[in-house]
């Protein structure tokens, strides 16, 4: 135990130290662009692990590996596929947005359509962050944290609610302090230096999990010796369902809506999403931005290995009795198996030499502080940038700044009041999903709006916004409640309900610009904030690692359920969902010629 801790504490240190002595100096902590945005000054390496740790924090260890435990390597969807949003972002979204010269999201609205259309999505923000992200990522940093330091031990906690309470709010204050006191350029070091830790340790785990299982005889003899190859070949004989990339439909990963919801939440997560975006608008340059887009893309391709194969090697050891439960709090009392949020946690616990498990604690935590303490920047941002300078325009900058900070304060601590509650959750990851979508999808579809149609008014943005959320939320909880033949969600499965969402609103909004169009068609202007020279490699990389995701889907693939009666064969599907595309591509169309 004091190895342990130990090791914990001196990484923690470490990290604390060396961003406090890098992040002195430079572009004020009291100016807009110095806290939102490092002064526009990282280069590609911080703007990519910065990137890979914001997204990587406990909602994806435990929360990923918790679905990789129940579900297999199909839910790589999550990781594998989102480098197809990742590339458009860095082709595609990346360029205007620094054309623009953005801070915000609902800023690039502001400037498209109007105040309201900015307001609006200020709101959605806002309301997501301090009621979904904020405190999912705190109530999983404490899950995980819980299983891989043994807490209960550690500290004589005995009660779990109280301990998971207490450690909730330790996390959230030391984020709150990266966030209010450090800005961007603080958070963005430590970034790098806990994102080296953290893939050093994730590997680990990988490692010693393997080892772990290549001990187990599947043939029933005596005790092995353990080796990482003989555990590989362990789990894909013992577990070939766990080790197929694709899964039917009714899994938590169906394959088939990796083309419709499934990548439209990628999409809007990893283009538009203002917590992970913040740091490309921070980019010195174009050339920058999408060197370190696509180098946390070619990182993201290597994610199932320490995102997903640990759940899956926790399955196969709690089966064959070699992790032993902590507590009865950590297993499913129906199904008998570790929980979702547990599996991780219980995972490290059994695997990591104890000398190790402080150090890869300690990198765990500061995962989930970047992601923490970057939604709180982000926070902050969108408060100041899009709420209070728009309430006091004469305001000084320094004002608007310490506007943000403050609002930030109240933010952090009602995420941590709240935070605990998610503890009656089964499926954590899935619920993150299904509570993004809600205002995803809108968000997106009207991004995409303002950067494709030139005459579309303001009213059509705020329309798709507003009746975006409550057509979703409807969808998800309201329709349900008149019956089963309500309930589309469960009729035409959740990703494909939040693919056909996203087209209605797409398709309502085009028809008003063709119905009602604005008098005179938008330009970009450009904001000269940095050099718009692209990368010369961008897209030779970019064609390079679509070529990876498909050969990982193909050689992890076993095709069969796809083929079983009752499962969407491959002409249904196709004919469905191009039926449903045509008109949007009919409607885009006509849109470019009637300018």
């Amino acid at each position: 135990m004091f190895l342990t801790l130990a090791s914990f504490l001196f990484f923690t240190a470490l990290v604390a130290g060396i961003t406090w002595w890098k992040s002195r100096g430079g572009v004020g902590a009291d100016s807009g662009s110095g806290f939102f945005l490092a002064g526009r000054s990282l280069t590609f390496p911080f703007i990519a692990f910065s990137l890979l740790l914001t997204n990587l924090s406990t909602e994806q260890l435990v929360g990923l590996n918790g679905q990789g435990f129940t579900t297999g390597l199909a839910v790589m969807m999550w990781e594998v596929v989102a480098v197809v949003a990742i590339v458009l972002m860095a082709l595609f979204f990346l360029p205007k947005f620094l054309k623009s010269g953005i801070t915000t999201v609902p800023e690039l609205l502001d400037i498209r359509f109007g105040g309201v259309a900015q307001l609006v999505c200020n709101v959605l923000f806002l309301l997501a962050y301090i009621f979904i992200l904020l405190p999912m990522i705190l109530y999983t940093g404490a899950k995980g944290m819980s299983g891989i330091l043994d807490l209960k031990a550690l500290t004589g906690i005995q009660n779990d609610t109280v301990l998971l309470w207490g450690v909730i709010w330790l996390i959230g204050l030391i984020g709150t302090g990266y966030a209010i006191f450090g800005g961007l350029k603080s958070i963005v070091i430590s970034d790098l230096l806990n994102g080296i830790g953290l893939l050093a340790g994730g590997f680990m785990i990988t490692f010693f999990g393997l080892g772990a299982c290549g001990k187990i005889d599947l043939d029933g003899g005596a005790a092995l010796g353990g080796s990482v190859a003989r555990g590989w070949t362990n789990l894909v004989r013992g577990l070939p369902d766990h080790m197929n990339s694709i899964a039917g439909e009714g899994s938590q990963a169906p394959f088939f809506e990796i083309f419709t919801g499934v990548m439209l939440i990628n999409t809007f997560y990893w283009c538009t999403n203002q917590q992970i975006i913040q740091r490309t608008l921070a980019a010195s340059s174009l050339k920058e931005g999408q060197k370190g887009v696509l180098l946390c893309g070619l990182l993201k391709l290597i994610g199932p290995l320490y995102l997903i194969l640990p759940g899956i090697m926790a399955y196969f050891l709690f089966r064959h009795g070699a992790i032993v439960p902590s507590s009865a709090a950590v297993v499913d009392k129906t199904t008998g198996l570790l929980t979702e949020a547990n599996a991780y946690g219980e995972l490290v616990r059994t695997v990591l030499p104890p000398y190790l498990a402080g150090f890869f604690a300690a990198a765990m935590i500061g995962a989930v502080l970047s992601s923490f303490n970057s939604a709180l920047n982000s926070t902050c941002t969108l408060f100041s940038m899009g709420i209070y300078r728009k309430l006091f325009p004469e305001a000084e900058e320094k004002r608007a700044v310490a506007a943000g900070k403050r609002f930030g304060l109240v933010l952090a601590i009602a995420a941590m009041s709240l935070s605990p509650f998610l503890d009656v959750i089964p499926s954590i990851f899935g619920y993150l999903q299904k509570m993004n979508a809600i205002y995803f999808i809108p968000i997106l579809a009207v991004v995409l709006l303002g950067l494709v149609s030139r005459r579309a008014k303001q009213a059509t943005a705020v329309f798709g916004m507003v009746a975006g959320v409550v057509a979703i939320a409807s969808g998800y909880f309201l329709l349900p409640l008149f019956g089963e033949k309500w309930d589309l969600v469960s009729c035409i499965g959740e990703y494909d309900f939040v693919g056909l969402c996203f087209l209605a609103i797409f398709d309502l909004m085009l028809l008003w610009r063709l119905v009602s169009p604005s008098g005179k068609a938008h330009e970009f202007h450009d904001a000269k904030a940095v050099d718009l020279t692209p990368w010369g490699g961008a897209k030779w990389a970019s064609l390079a690692m679509l070529a990876v995701i498909v050969a990982i889907y193909a050689y992890f693939a076993d095709f069969s359920p796809l083929r079983i009666a009752g499962k969407v064969p491959w002409g249904a599907f196709s004919a469905k969902w191009c039926a449903a595309v045509l008109p949007t591509v009919a409607l885009v169309v006509l849109d470019r010629c009637r300018e």
